[in-house]
């Protein structure tokens, strides 16, 4: 079966996010037709649109897939229903959100899909963790996912100390 990387971006403000973002990546590794490759460091930031709303905890995962991107794409949805999400406000607060940021090195434009992830170059919160993955990346286009991470606008952006799953009740 031929693979594809894909790379995920993760991120949680509600409900013990990084416990969220710990259990996403447990459900991303066992993915039918997928496995894990890597996960990236943690990291907070502030909210992009309202203010009025929790930190953010975000991180990044890398996985080698036989599914279609589209066929990802709904994995990644169910997971976040399975993490309680719900979509009342756009950029607003959220147990969980996952973004199919890269696919191979193709470039799809539909009405469910996007990839690149379109604010991929706009956000330290997504750009740093997949330099944590491979300082090597870059996009379909040529960038370099380090040459826009030194471009992107300061988020404040904080690693957090590694995450122990075991101290996690499973969910």
């Amino acid at each position: 079966m031929a693979t594809t990387d894909a790379f995920v971006g993760l991120g949680s403000n509600l409900a013990d996010p990084t416990a969220q973002l710990a259990r996403a990546i447990s459900a991303l590794a066992a993915l039918p037709a997928t496995s894990l490759v890597a996960q990236s460091a943690f990291y907070t930031s502030r909210p992009v649109g309202p203010q009025d709303q929790p930190d953010f905890v975000n991180g990044a995962a890398w996985l080698r897939t036989g599914l279609t991107a589209l066929e990802l794409l709904d994995q990644l949805q169910a997971i976040e229903q399975q993490h309680g999400r719900v979509r009342k406000q756009h950029w607003g607060p959220r147990t969980l959100d996952l973004d199919l940021l890269l696919f191979g090195s193709e470039t799809i434009r539909n009405d469910r899909l996007t990839v690149p992830h379109c604010e991929l170059p706009n956000r330290d919160f997504v750009l740093q963790p997949l330099l944590d993955l491979n300082a090597d990346l870059a996009l379909p286009d040529g960038r370099s996912v380090a040459d826009l991470r030194q471009r992107c606008p300061d988020n404040r952006l904080k690693k957090l100390p590694p995450f122990s799953r075991e101290l996690q009740p499973p969910c």
